[in-house]
C-alpha cells in the first residue's frame, strides 16, 4: 500500500473514537479525528454515559477475589438477549476487555476502580470499572487533553464526513462536507449510530419513537448510510438503549442505581407495573407505554444516601428534582397520585419479609419514611444496530468479507445486545465503542506497519 499524502488514520467522531485516536498515535501512526460537532465534550453520547465499561478478568476483580472469564461474560449475554446476540463479538470484546481497561489506568492515567458497591441487571458479577466521577463528561475532558498533547493527533471540528470513497488501489479518502477529500490509510466510523434521526427511528424502534431523545444531536445515521453506500452488511437495526429514569425537571439522568438499591417506580396510577430490577433498557419502553408516559421512582434516605456517588444523581439533587414525604399519604399528596394505591405498595413491600414480590423481585429491606419520588420519563438514549463487523473493527460485506481500509466502532457497528431493548447490558455501549476502537487502531498499525516494512 502506498502510503497517502494525508494521516495514516481518519477517526469519524470524537467520543469512543478518540480511544482509537490515542492508541494508534501510540504505534506511531498520524492520526485526523473529525467531529461534526463543536460541543462533543458535552454533547455526546460518551460525555453523558456513566462511564461504566465492563472488564472481564481485570487486577481489581483478582484483587476483589472475583473470578470472571469471557465465557461467563458471552454467557451472560446470551442470557439477556434470549441466545439473539452475536456472540462471536461479544467474546473478541470479552477478550481485550481487560487489557483496554488496564490501558485506560496505566497509559492515559485513568483512575479506575470496579463498582462493588452495585452490580447491574444481567452481570452474574461484578466487572463494570469507571472513574472517580462516574460521567462520561469527566472521561471525555481527560481523552481531548490527551489528544490535543499528541503530536501525532491533529483534531477537525466542526466538520462532518459525508463519504468514504474506496479506490482500485486500496487508498482511501474521507469526504468532509461533500467535498474535500482527505487521503488515508483507513477510516474509522465512530459516529454513534441513528438516535436523532427521527425517520430512522420511527422505522426501526416505533415503540419508542415518541420517547424523548437523550443523546448526540449528530448521530443522524451517517456511518449507516456509508457504509451502506459501500455494500456493508447491518445487523440488528431494531437494538438500542432505552432508559426509564431521566428525571422530568433535570432533564438529565436520575440514575437505575435509586433502583438497583432499593427503590420502586409508579405510574400514573400510583401502582408498579413490573420488575424494575430486569433492566433499565427495558424499562424505557414500559414507561412509554404506561399512562401518561410517565411515573415517578420512589425511594428513601438510605437509597439516597447510596446514590451520591453519581455525579448525574447529584445534579438531579441540586436541580431540585426530589420531592420528599414524612408518610404514604404525603407522598400521594406531593405527587398527585392516589393515596391507596401509594400506601399499598409501600405496604406490600413492608410485607415481604425476604419473600419474591408478585413480580419475582426481592427487596433486602422495605422503603422507610421520609420518602423521595422523582418524576421520571422514558428515553432513547442510543442505537445499538449498525453496520457488521469482525473482531478488529473490520466492516464486513454480506459475503464476510472485509470492505478494506474501513473500520467501525460503537453506535456505528451492530453491537452485542440483539433485538430491541430487553438484550441491553450495562455498559454494552461503551464497551463496543472504546474496544472497537482500540481494535481497530490495532489493526490498523499492524497493517501499516506490514505495508511498510516494519513490524506488527
Amino acid at each position: 500500500m502506498t502510503a497517502p499524502e494525508g494521516p495514516d488514520l481518519v477517526v469519524v467522531g470524537a467520543g469512543g473514537g478518540l480511544f482509537a485516536a490515542l492508541r494508534a498515535a501510540e504505534r506511531g501512526l498520524s492520526v485526523l479525528v473529525i467531529e461534526a460537532s463543536a460541543h462533543y465534550r458535552r454533547g455526546n453520547n460518551t460525555s453523558m454515559c456513566t462511564a461504566m465499561v465492563p472488564g472481564i478478568g481485570t487486577r481489581w476483580q483478582r484483587a476483589a477475589g472475583i473470578e470472571d472469564t469471557p465465557e461467563l461474560f458471552v454467557d451472560d449475554v446470551r442470557r439477556k438477549t434470549g441466545g439473539a446476540g452475536d456472540e462471536r463479538l461479544a467474546a473478541a470484546l470479552a477478550e481485550v476487555s481487560a487489557e483496554l481497561v488496564e490501558w485506560m489506568a496505566d497509559t492515559l492515567g485513568f483512575e479506575m476502580s470496579l463498582m462493588t458497591d452495585m452490580n447491574y441487571p444481567g452481570h452474574s458479577v461484578e466487572r463494570c470499572h469507571t472513574i472517580p466521577e462516574r460521567h462520561g463528561a469527566a472521561l471525555v475532558d481527560r481523552l481531548t487533553r490527551l489528544v490535543d498533547a499528541s503530536p501525532l493527533i491533529d483534531v477537525l471540528v466542526p466538520a462532518r464526513v459525508t463519504d468514504v470513497l474506496l479506490d482500485d488501489d486500496g487508498a482511501v479518502r474521507a469526504v468532509v462536507a461533500g467535498e474535500e477529500e482527505i487521503p488515508t490509510r483507513a477510516v474509522l466510523l465512530a459516529t454513534n449510530g441513528y438516535g436523532a434521526d427521527r425517520d430512522l427511528v420511527r422505522e426501526h424502534l416505533p415503540e419508542i419513537a415518541a420517547a424523548i431523545y437523550h443523546g448526540s444531536e449528530t448521530s443522524r445515521g451517517d456511518a449507516l448510510r456509508i457504509g451502506t453506500r459501500l455494500g456493508a452488511e447491518t445487523a440488528y437495526l431494531d437494538a438500542y438503549q432505552g432508559h426509564a429514569a431521566l428525571s422530568a425537571k433535570a432533564s438529565t439522568l436520575l440514575g437505575w442505581a435509586t433502583i438497583v438499591h432499593g427503590g420502586i417506580m409508579l405510574d400514573t396510577t400510583g401502582r408498579r407495573f413490573g420488575r424494575e430490577t430486569s433492566g433499565y433498557s427495558e424499562f424505557g419502553p414500559a414507561l412509554a407505554a404506561r399512562p401518561g408516559a410517565t411515573g415517578w421512582i420512589v425511594y428513601d434516605q438510605g437509597v439516597h444516601d447510596e446514590c451520591l456517588p453519581f455525579t448525574d444523581f447529584r445534579n438531579c439533587v441540586e436541580a431540585g428534582a426530589e420531592l420528599w414525604a414524612s408518610s404514604p399519604e404525603e407522598l400521594a399528596e406531593v405527587t398527585g397520585l392516589p393515596v391507596e394505591e401509594v400506601r399499598s405498595e409501600l405496604a406490600d413491600i413492608e410485607g415481604l419479609d425476604g419473600r419474591p414480590d408478585r413480580f419475582g423481585r426481592t427487596f433486602a429491606r422495605a422503603l422507610r419514611a421520609p420518602y423521595a419520588a422523582v418524576r421520571v420519563l422514558p428515553a432513547l438514549f442510543h442505537t445499538q444496530g449498525g453496520l457488521v463487523v469482525d473482531g478488529d473493527a473490520r466492516v464486513l460485506r454480506p459475503s464476510g468479507d472485509p470492505i478494506p481500509g474501513l473500520y467501525a466502532s460503537g453506535g456505528a457497528a451492530a453491537g452485542i445486545s440483539g433485538h430491541g431493548a430487553s438484550g441491553y447490558l450495562a455498559g454494552n455501549g461503551l464497551l463496543p465503542a472504546f474496544g472497537l476502537a482500540y481494535l481497530a487502531a490495532n489493526a490498523v498499525a499492524a497493517t501499516v506497519l506490514a505495508s511498510d516494512g516494519g513490524e506488527s
